[in-house]
């Protein structure tokens, strides 16, 4: 039935379809707008506007345009209508500008704009490539977005000479009946403020004019099964501090003064450069820094005077739960609101860059929590997850996978690589799980998976995903790193996307750090018998592209410090220390290390508490954190320790049989053919009159070794020394040192 509301004997308002009319007085259309702000009439009422607005529990609607006021009769179920004059416009009659004045039988009375006279913000183009899954700036298109509009009425509430200030909201949610915004603007009462659904798109989008950067909202969700749920936007960029779990509407107000270095990073090629890389958990670093602006003052200083190139954060996406310590995302383009504002964070980037510091920080794309105010179920169906249980669900973290398949999800992915890095100018992405997303049977027993199309075991939609991700990321963000952490074989992690690969510049090398740590648990006297861990590496050093990390993974839930790892007494613990430092800066591969390793801190990482800063008061830890310093410094300046990592020209064993002393030479090369030996003693006893074999003649001098009394050891030195000639294992040249027990000296041509 078509209702026919009269006005009066001069004027009918548009009719509506009663069923329309209806569903939209309790906000569950699925196109409001079809019916609610202004219509241009037809035939001999082609010069009048009926004018429809849905005002639950008002006494009185006026509707006001630049011409009068009209007040509107009550029609159906909250509902007012008004029929009012049309504009003239160049093309004919338009709709006039108006605004909604309501009063109610408490005494208030609101003069406001009205969100259903306002075009879509998100055009069709943006519709199709989203539906394509090419959308590479989605975070521009869906989510909140404040705008401004010049309007002859003035500002939202009718002030004069006042720009419209509102935010538009968009959301995709194909399988839902009816999308609202609800927040305190509405008093969470989302009636007023019905979302119309963009075609056949999936997506829903209004514009409420008056709603300002600050305000709290959610989604109010009529799914697939006829029930009303709330939802955090998926796209937010801010969210409240956890337990509370509503999304902030954001306008960002940074001002970006790290030009100099984003120029260089476009003009570089950060893979072939050195990357010595402090990882860190921002919510632990130091107690007594709470938000990112305090980070900005301490961590910023604090990384440059210790020489790293880069900082690594732990994940700062929004999470729900801080054990997780950001690896289980809820907002995946909202920043960690615990610690401050998306601009606070902006603010440490920036003073990072201005500092001449890399930012890194940790993405996880594997897999996301179930909590019910997020993505889980979001329209009532598995939307993001993969809907094959065998698939969707990962066994042992109680997380959903996400659908790789599906183009929107993987758009949505994609483009957040590119939202980190562009928005917030993030130099680099280490890509946590990745093991878990190339493998079907990853954690899952027979019987738990499906094979693939070809009967393999391999993630095809996630493998093309990762493939997308990168290429994606590299291309449209030059100079930046994105960084596999992946603990199988898998092959061409770090090949080229066009040759077959991953397309990630850079891996983890999980088997170096594994067998590292195993060989120096062992007793000195023990360890000529693990001879081969040590020297395991260089095996496969050139099969990817790899950064060596001492993680967060390998100090915590009773893995103890690496100071903790070391045996003997402290004496040997400190220097087992230093040496484990200098063979890890000196190894082919770029290098990471966690917070807290730097001070060689006696306890394990506790995400609850703080670096143990408390050791610096003992001069060993001084002494250790002095010889990290200096061996950064000493790093960036010998291109011999970097300029080839990835090529085997840039690395020769001197002796690496030498098991019975624990003692590995080799020489690192650089480019354009600087050299720098490296002779590490992982033995108890200082070796005398060690021969050395040495790649050529003429004089070498010791750059630096970890026994120096300033880092606390018993300050052997070598200091400037006459190779000589005469073969020894297979070189020309060699000469007899003194290589201090549990040290390591880095020995460099003098011409």
């Amino acid at each position: 039935m078509t209702t026919h509301t009269n006005i009066n004997d001069d004027t009918v308002a548009v009719p509506v379809n009663q069923g329309d009319l209806d569903a939209v007085s309790n906000a569950s259309f699925y196109n409001p707008h079809e019916v609610l702000g202004g219509h241009l009439g037809t035939g001999k009422h082609r010069d009048m506007v009926t004018i429809r607005v849905l005002r639950p529990m008002a006494k009185t609607v006026t509707i006001v345009t630049q011409n009068g006021e009209t007040p509107a009769t009550h029609e159906f179920n909250g509902v007012f209508v008004a029929v009012v004059p049309a504009a003239e416009g160049e093309d004919g009659p338009s709709i006039p500008d108006y605004r909604v004045r309501t009063s109610y039988e408490n005494g208030t009375t609101v003069t406001e704009d009205d969100p259903y006279r306002y075009l879509p913000t998100i055009g069709e183009m943006d519709t199709y490539l989203f539906g394509e899954g090419r959308h590479e700036r989605l975070w521009e298109a869906l989510g909140a977005h404040v705008l401004r509009y010049d309007d002859p009425m003035g500002g939202a509430d009718g002030t004069p000479g006042e720009q419209v200030v509102g935010t538009a909201f968009t959301v995709w949610a194909p399988n839902a009946h009816a999308v609202r915004v609800v927040g305190n603007f509405n008093s969470w009462d989302g009636r007023r403020h019905a979302m119309r659904e963009i075609g056949s798109s999936g997506v829903w989008e209004i514009f409420i004019p008056g709603v300002q950067a600050g305000e709290v909202y959610k989604y109010e969700i009529l799914n697939a099964n006829y029930d009303w749920t709330m939802k955090a936007d998926p796209m937010e960029r801010s969210h409240e501090i956890p337990p509370a779990t509503g999304s902030i509407v954001v306008e960002s107000a940074h001002d970006w003064d790290d030009g100099e270095w984003m120029d260089h990073r476009r003009a570089t090629d950060p893979h072939a450069g050195p990357v010595s890389i402090y990882e860190v958990h921002a919510g632990s670093w130091r107690k007594d820094v709470s938000n990112y602006h305090e980070l900005a003052d301490k961590l910023v200083p604090y990384v440059k005077s210790m020489g790293f190139t880069h900082v690594e954060f732990m994940p700062l996406a929004q999470h729900p739960f801080s054990g997780s310590w950001g690896y289980q995302v809820t907002g995946y383009y909202a920043v960690d609101s615990r610690l401050g504002s998306p601009d606070q964070f902006k603010y440490l980037i920036d003073q990072f860059h201005q500092a001449g510091i890399g930012v890194i920080m940790d993405w996880v794309p594997a897999h996301f929590p179930k909590d019910a105010f997020a993505l889980g179920r979001f329209d009532g169906t598995p939307l993001y997850e993969d809907p094959d249980p065998t698939r969707g669900e990962h066994p042992d973290w109680g997380t959903y996978v996400f659908n790789f398949g599906r183009r929107e999800v993987r758009n949505f992915l994609v483009a957040n690589a590119c939202f980190w890095m562009d928005e917030y100018h993030i130099d680099a992405l280490r890509v946590d799980a990745v093991s878990s997303m190339l493998y079907l049977d990853y954690s899952r027993e027979p019987g738990q998976w499906h094979p693939n199309i070809y009967g393999g075991r391999e993630n095809l939609e996630a493998i093309d995903f990762l493939k997308e991700a990168n290429a994606t990321a590299y291309k449209n963000n030059p100079g930046v790193m994105m960084i596999a952490e992946e603990s199988t074989a898998y092959p061409g992690i770090t090949a080229p996307t066009s040759a077959g690969g991953l397309g990630f510049g850079l891996k983890w090398n999980m088997g170096w750090m594994h067998d590292t740590l195993e060989y120096l648990h062992e007793t000195p006297i023990n360890r000529k018998w693990h001879h081969n861990e040590i020297t395991f590496s260089m095996v496969y050093a050139y099969s990817e592209h790899y950064v060596l990390p001492i993680s967060h993974d390998e100090v915590v839930y009773g893995k103890g410090s690496v100071f903790g790892k070391m045996p003997g007494d402290d004496w040997q613990k400190y220097a087992g220390v230093r040496s484990l430092f200098a063979y890890h800066w000196a190894h082919p591969g770029k290098n990471l290390s966690f917070m807290g390793n730097e001070v060689a801190q006696w306890g394990e990482w506790d995400h609850d508490g703080s670096v143990d800063w408390a050791a610096l008061d003992w001069p060993d830890h001084r002494g250790v954190q002095h010889m990290v310093a200096d061996l950064n410094d000493l790093y960036k300046r010998s291109p011999a320790l970097w300029s080839q990592d990835f090529d085997p020209a840039g690395f020769q064993w001197l002796t690496s049989d030498d098991a019975d002393h624990n003692t590995l030479s080799f020489v690192r090369i650089g480019k354009d053919g600087e050299q720098m030996v490296v002779v590490v003693n992982f033995s108890g006893e200082a070796w005398q009159d060690y021969q050395v074999p040495l790649p050529q003649g003429g004089k070498w001098r010791e750059v630096m070794t970890t026994d120096d009394a300033k880092y606390g050891g018993s300050d052997i030195h070598n200091g400037t020394f006459e190779a000589v000639p005469g073969e020894y294992h297979s070189r020309d040249w060699s000469a007899k040192l003194t290589i201090p027990a549990l040290g390591a000296v880095f020995l460099e041509p003098t011409d």
